[in-house]
């Protein structure tokens, strides 16, 4: 049995109904159970109010109900919005007010809980994925159907996955990443392995747990995987069905690249590189031994099929079906972003910039502007701004990222005025001289949009453009004593 991605229906196959389908963090699926569930799941949301077009809210965290969830709203027709525990429930609300959901259905509960619900202006989406907003608010990104229909269509016929491919889950069903495990094991009739936070914590259980599942695809960012170098289990050893690293979210490094190649040699590492805005990924390279010794940095491949790459006065942009149909609400946006390529298709304006060789190989380059990845997290430091502005006694406020050499980011630093200190003389914000602000923040924003200090100053820097200048307030940071 599978989920076919094109009809969004459940299909018998050879793959027995009996399989298992999911294994979450709270209890297991076959595909007969899903089917079940996801089933009886839209019987009851259609009584909440959700319909085709209507969207729905999910909220939780790994639990199996959430995949459920998921499903039927593909069965409906009625658009999914992923909301993951991990965000305070003002972000959450917001999003519902944005979205105009029909309902927000509670997945550890098991529970709806009315909304306004509203048909949204684009027909046949999938899912709304929302991700950080320049202007205080998130945006919301439309994927429509046809989108997720591509994207199974790419991950298995390009990706040798095999039969019935066993997926290590980790990123939250709100970060576009896992829509690859979600949509990949509908298409193939696989299985998805969901790992809570918790069961993440507990390295030896955890590493045991995706051994008894036989996981053939380890799906994360390269952050995520490097931290598990420090682990002995993390080997072909403890994990040997593991034949496939799919990566994407941030920059893989060549380093880490090489250090997986050696713990796991029989192992495929594939980089991918897209934003949320093109339907999770758009490019795609195998890393080989001759990969590694030809490119570092390296490159994030060639255009999947049925995608256009080009590079236009050094940003990319991104041509095919699987480009969103627009932000939510923002025809602004839209008309800065979006624009019709010569064959009709959809185009994005992504903002990265880029460098193609011949032959199409894309390398990135980094960003136009002030939007940055932090563990694969997508986030715009005018959001945090905003957020700091809102402290009680702050008149100006900034946020800045330190960084790695290789020019990946470590952390968040905020910066203020209006609380003493001086540019030249900026010190660590005392304890007592702000009480709270953490949590303050933390009434707001994501805990990995929360910066990890803050810093007193008399005035920020500002470049010869006016804008405020993230450089100088590193270099402020950086001259603090210890």
């Amino acid at each position: 049995m599978r989920f076919d991605l094109k009809s969004f229906q459940f299909v018998d196959n050879e793959r027995d109904p009996d399989a298992l389908a999911v294994a979450a963090a709270d209890r297991s699926l076959t595909w007969a159970q899903l089917r079940a569930e996801a089933g009886a799941w839209a019987d009851a949301a259609r009584r909440q109010g959700v319909a085709p077009d209507v969207p729905v809210a999910i909220y939780g965290h790994k639990e199996a109900s959430f995949f459920v969830a998921m499903v039927g709203a593909l069965l409906i027709g009625a658009p999914f919005v992923p909301v993951d525990t991990i965000y305070p429930p003002e972000r959450l609300r917001r999003i519902v007010e944005i979205v105009r959901a029909a309902a927000i259905y509670d997945a550890a509960a098991g529970s709806f809980t009315p909304a306004e619900g509203a048909m949204l202006d684009e027909r046949g989406l999938a899912y709304v994925m929302f991700t950080s907003g320049s202007t205080g608010d998130p945006k919301g990104v439309q994927i429509g159907r046809e989108s997720v229909g591509l994207l199974g269509d790419w991950m298995l016929g390009s990706f040798r996955l095999g039969d019935a491919p066993v997926f290590m889950n980790q990123a939250p069903f709100s970060f576009d990443l896992s829509m690859y495990e979600v949509f990949a094991t509908l298409g193939s009739g696989g299985s998805c392995v969901l790992n809570a936070r918790e069961q993440i914590a507990a390295p030896g259980p955890w590493m045991a747990r995706l051994a008894e599942h036989g996981i053939t695809v380890w799906v994360s960012t390269p952050s995520f995987a490097h931290q598990q170098l420090a682990n002995r289990d993390f080997s072909p050893a403890t994990l040997p069905s593991l034949r496939t690293f799919l990566f994407c979210g941030e920059p893989l490094p060549a380093a880490l690249a090489r250090k997986l190649r050696q713990r796991f040699p029989d192992a495929v590492i594939l980089n991918t590189y897209g934003p949320t805005e093109a339907t999770v990924a758009t490019t795609w390279i195998e890393v080989t031994d001759a990969v590694l010794a030809a490119h570092d940095p390296l490159p994030v491949g060639h255009a999947k099929p049925d995608s256009v790459l080009l590079v236009d006065e050094g940003e990319i942009c991104i041509v095919g079906d699987h480009v969103m149909r627009g932000y939510l609400n923002r025809a602004d946006l839209n008309q800065a972003k979006l624009y019709t390529y010569a064959d009709g298709r959809r185009a994005f304006r992504t903002g990265d910039l880029g460098q193609m060789e011949e032959g199409g190989l894309l390398f990135c380059r980094g960003r136009m502007d002030d939007q940055i990845k932090l563990n694969g997290y997508r986030i715009e430091l005018a959001e945090i701004d905003e957020a700091l502005h809102g402290l009680p006694g702050v008149e100006g406020s900034a946020c800045a990222v330190l960084r790695r050499p290789d020019g990946t980011a470590v952390r968040l630093i905020g910066f203020v005025t209006g609380l003493g200190g001086a540019a030249e003389d900026a010190s660590l914000l005392a304890a007592d001289a702000l009480s709270g602000w953490k949590e303050r923040l933390a009434e707001r924003l994501p805990p990995y949009m929360v910066p990890s200090e803050l810093v007193a100053c008399q005035a920020l820097p500002m470049s010869n453009n006016h804008k405020i200048d993230r450089k100088k307030l590193i270099e402020i940071y950086s001259a603090i004593p210890v």
